[in-house]
């Protein structure tokens, strides 16, 4: 059996011999293998020394700019430093732009003062007779509109009051009608002229009489109208006294409860127009020869408030003992309230101006890069100039140069551009 699979064997490798002789070798498919001669190395050394060459090229390119960088006047080493913002851009970010002009550059002087009521817009509310509090309809704080009933009052006075003017009338009336009569007899030779000149005088007394009383009414604040109407009253009504509101305004003080007993010079409300509030600023002797009325005026308050501006409205001519100061004042509008009497406020008075090339407000000054810069606008968009500042004030300052008259620049929202340059990211990314 061994022996018969040995000659099997010999057979088939005497066959496969025969088959290579014969027929050559088998072409098998073609492999993914590259076998690199003699010129293909030459080919690949060539292109790798053009790309070292290249790349040496750049390298001193680079060193070259790098050095241009480093000499007086060239490019900036960060490149070109724009920021590029669409007009609704600069809405949403409270950017805003003006443009360079010439101007007068203030020079203020720095005083303290204070927030006060503007005492031509206040009232002090008394009840102008005596009583009893009925009603109380209105609170602290409470806005009020001219004429209002703020509180109403039984006074027994009053009553006197009305009583005493209608029996004034009645007596008016009836010397009247006496007097016509006796008028009539006396001129057809009935009575004596001593009786007429007796009725004329009893109408003379009580037509004063009568005025008088109504006078007193007119000084507890009734009108013509209610008075003539006074006769048609109820007896109920003549005990009740209400306590109208001046004028628009805000009740800022209340000393009034239900049921106590007032007196007529009582003050029992005082109510404020605060649309509008002084401004009391305290003025040194050294500066009393430079204030003078009319000066423009920058109030600083703090504490989240705005500045207000306005004009001095009044010196006062007296310096207090105690102060050593004298008063300056300032009428500010007031309409949305955020001026509130009783806070402290630094004034910025403008003394003196000067007329300069070119000036800005401060806030459109920025540190960048070490560079005192301004941003200005271009086909380009926003870039950072640098400026050279002259004279300054709290609020503006001058510039000598680096800005020209014309010339678009950022005003208001500077630092937002220069988070911008530093961070290189914006919302969306409106960069460089």
């Amino acid at each position: 059996m061994k022996t018969k699979s040995l000659i099997l064997t010999s057979l088939m490798v005497g066959a496969l011999a025969f088959a290579a002789a014969t027929w050559g070798p088998i072409p098998t498919p073609a492999l993914a293998q590259t076998v690199p001669d003699h010129d293909s190395h030459e080919d690949a050394d060539h292109s790798e020394q053009e790309k070292d060459g290249h790349a040496d090229e750049g390298h001193e390119s680079l060193q070259g700019d790098n050095d241009s960088h480093d000499e007086p006047g060239g490019e900036d080493e960060h490149g070109e430093e724009v920021v590029r913002l669409s007009a609704d851009e600069l809405n949403e970010f409270g950017i805003k732009l003006s443009t360079a002009a010439a101007g007068p550059l203030d020079q203020y002087a720095e005083l303290p003062g204070e927030i006060v009521l503007n005492a031509d817009h206040l009232a002090h509310v008394v009840p102008r007779i005596s009583g009893i509090v009925r009603e109380v309809r209105k609170s602290l704080g409470d806005l009020v509109k001219a004429g209002e009933v703020l509180a109403v009052i039984d006074s027994r006075d009053l009553a006197e009051a009305k009583s005493a003017y209608l029996a004034a009338s009645a007596r008016r009336n009836l010397a009247q009608a006496k007097f016509d009569r006796e008028e009539r007899l006396w001129q057809k030779k009935v009575t004596s002229e001593q009786e007429y000149l007796d009725a004329r005088q009893g109408l003379a007394e009580a037509r004063i009489e009568m005025n008088s009383a109504e006078q007193q009414l007119h000084v507890l604040g009734f009108s013509d109208t209610y008075i003539k109407e006074l006769p048609r009253h109820q007896d109920i009504t003549y005990t009740r006294y209400e306590i109208q509101a001046p004028f628009a305004g805000t009740i800022i003080e209340k000393h009034l409860t239900l049921g106590e007993s007032v007196n007529e010079d009582a003050d029992i409300f005082t109510i404020a127009d605060l649309s509008s509030v002084w401004v009391d600023i305290n003025v040194y002797q050294k500066d009393l020869a430079q204030i003078r009325k009319g000066q423009n005026v920058v109030i600083e308050i703090g504490h989240g408030i705005s500045e207000a501006t306005g004009k001095i409205s009044w010196v006062g001519p007296l310096v207090g003992e105690a102060t050593r100061t004298a008063k300056a004042r300032v009428v500010l509008a007031n309409p949305d309230g955020t001026l509130r009497p009783g806070l402290f406020v630094t004034a910025q008075v403008a003394v003196a101006d000067t007329p300069v090339g070119i000036v800005i407000p401060k806030s459109a000054l920025q540190t960048f890069e070490g560079r005192t810069v301004v941003f200005v606008q271009d086909e380009d968009g926003l870039e950072p100039k640098p400026v050279q500042t002259g004279r300054e004030n709290a609020s503006h300052v001058e510039i000598v140069e680096g800005l020209k008259s014309g010339q678009t620049y950022v005003s208001q929202g500077a630092f937002t551009i220069k988070a911008q340059l530093s961070k290189g990211a914006f919302g969306d990314g409106h960069n460089h």
